[in-house]
């Protein structure tokens, strides 16, 4: 079996979540090059929201190859979250489009489900919009227990072999403002 490449990953996720991209990247152990925004990296209050896109996009994204989404039980209502897929997705002379997939954690309502899929509304939309089909752009995964290097080395592999196959499904307007209400909201249904 050939050596998989390392990739250079950006990690968007939903801030209560942090603990997980550290644990992450601590499990990894070096079999990725991690490019993703970290606590302080971009100081939002005082600029606009098209400065804090392009800085996500330009300064953090531009050098990644695969984007990872960790979807804890409240990402899919964070308008970071949004963007950097969003942001992942595109494809221009400045910024290739990267590979993308998904990682439901174990703090995720349907983590423990024995569903193939997360409940949709759970899942931040633009993910949603990329994972249907026969061939589907976006993989959605569970938090390995036990942890497996390896298998999520390969799955970041699959993604960035994806990235130029079928055009994903970028067309949903951006987010302009985190969604509100409680982000358990439409589980129980």
């Amino acid at each position: 079996m050939a050596q998989i490449p390392r990739h250079n990953v950006f990690i968007s996720y939903h801030d209560e979540d942090r603990k997980y991209k550290e644990r992450f990247i601590r499990l990894m152990n070096g079999r990725i090059i991690d490019k993703s925004v970290n606590v302080n990296d971009i100081d939002d209050t005082n600029i606009k929201t098209d400065t804090v896109r392009r800085k996500i996009r330009d300064e953090f994204i531009r050098d990644a190859t695969v984007t990872i989404v960790l979807i804890g039980p409240c990402t899919w209502q964070r308008k970071h979250v949004d963007w950097e897929i969003g942001s992942s997705l595109r494809d221009t002379k400045r910024n290739s489009r990267c590979g993308l997939l998904g990682i439901l954690l174990p703090n995720h309502p349907n983590y423990k489900s024995k569903r193939r899929q997360p409940n949709r509304r759970l899942v931040p939309p633009r993910l949603v919009d990329n994972r249907g089909g026969k061939d589907p752009y976006v993989h959605i995964y569970k938090w390995p227990n036990p942890w497996a290097p390896a298998r999520i080395q390969q799955w970041i592999h699959e993604a960035f072999e994806r990235r130029d196959g079928i055009p994903p499904n970028n067309g949903r307007p951006q987010f302009k403002r985190n969604r509100s209400g409680d982000c358990l909201r439409g589980w129980r249904s």
